[in-house]
């Protein structure tokens, strides 16, 4: 069993147009409403492929609340805690050449004494739980090294513990142990404050986490695929997509399945760009079931050799 936990979800509104033309009206083709945030989307995803999972969230206001409506219906065991503050609402629009706009809300003010709430839940959890992932931005309101103090609980418990975040709660999450970490390619160079043009850099920036505390990195690179950096060496590939629908939560799709399959080696690192390229080739934030996995179209490689370069930054 997989315990998720996302201190800032959302309900995530999918609109798929022709073309996105700044000041005008424009007419959708389609849309799509659907439980959002890091963590949510990996309980969805295992959900979708058998593995059992339970999502740890805050939950606020008639957002919150049909939040939780459409999470029961897929089937996703909920552990909520209210909050005084109203859950976020964030909105994609999707063009027909897979380019994606989002537009965030930041999401509620959260206090301490709701945080320590959802820690007890998350403790209470921890000790039949596989692993512990915690996910996306730390809300308004709370320190950086909210996920990391989390973190060095859940360790010192003997529970492992993925993150998959950013900025300044990445670096702490790192220098807190964590077993396993998921940043993609901006996120990756944000934190260690290096451009990363290609391979070898991303290869030398996962090492620098692990340098800082972190077990293991596993880096997406949007349609580059993904670096697999852990004690046993490097190993890098890619899955691509003909038709690319929509990129929102395929990074999260990928670390489901990486933990899924075990989270070690070029076989778990190849489900997880499989479970990736299924979450692009579909509308909104659906995440793939068995149904939808590319594993046919996934390549796994050795270490690179050379400095192999990357193109520029596509969809994540």
């Amino acid at each position: 069993m997989i315990v998720t936990v996302t201190l800032n979800p959302s309900l995530d509104r999918a609109v798929e147009v022709d073309s996105l033309t700044r000041g005008e009206v424009i007419r959708a083709a389609t849309a799509h409403l659907d439980p959002g945030g890091k963590g949510v989307n990996v309980s969805r995803a295992l959900l979708a492929n058998g593995v059992p999972s339970v999502a740890v969230l805050p939950s606020g206001g008639d957002e919150g609340n049909q939040l939780i409506r459409l999470l029961e219906a897929e089937g996703v065991k909920v552990l909520a805690v209210p909050i005084s503050g109203r859950t976020r609402s964030n909105i994609t629009l999707a063009e027909p050449d897979g380019t994606v706009t989002k537009v965030n809300e930041p999401g509620p003010v959260m206090c301490g004494a709701e945080l320590d709430e959802i820690t007890d839940g998350v403790l209470d959890r921890a000790g039949k739980a596989d692993w512990v992932v915690l996910c996306g931005s730390v809300p308004p309101g709370l320190p950086a090294d909210t996920y990391a103090r989390l973190c060095r609980q859940l360790r010192a418990a003997g529970v492992r513990v993925a993150v998959d975040t950013s900025g300044p709660a990445l670096r702490e999450a790192a220098l807190a142990g964590a077993t396993l970490l998921k940043p993609n390619r901006e996120e990756l160079a944000e934190v260690v404050g290096a451009p990363l043009a290609d391979l070898g850099d991303v290869v030398a920036a996962a090492q620098r986490l692990r340098e800082w505390g972190a077990g293991t990195v596993v880096a997406s690179l949007g349609p580059d695929g993904a670096v697999l950096v852990d004690a046993d060496g490097v190993v890098t590939g890619s899955c691509p997509v003909e038709r690319p629908r929509s990129t929102v939560g395929a990074g999260d799709a990928l670390l489901a399945g990486f933990l899924a399959a075990g989270a070690r080696g070029a076989a778990a690192l190849a489900e997880g760009l499989a479970w990736g390229a299924a979450a692009v080739s579909l509308p909104g934030s659906r995440m793939p079931g068995p149904a939808d996995l590319f594993r046919h179209d996934v390549t796994i490689h050795p270490r690179p050799e050379g400095r192999l370069p990357l193109p520029p930054s596509g969809p994540c």
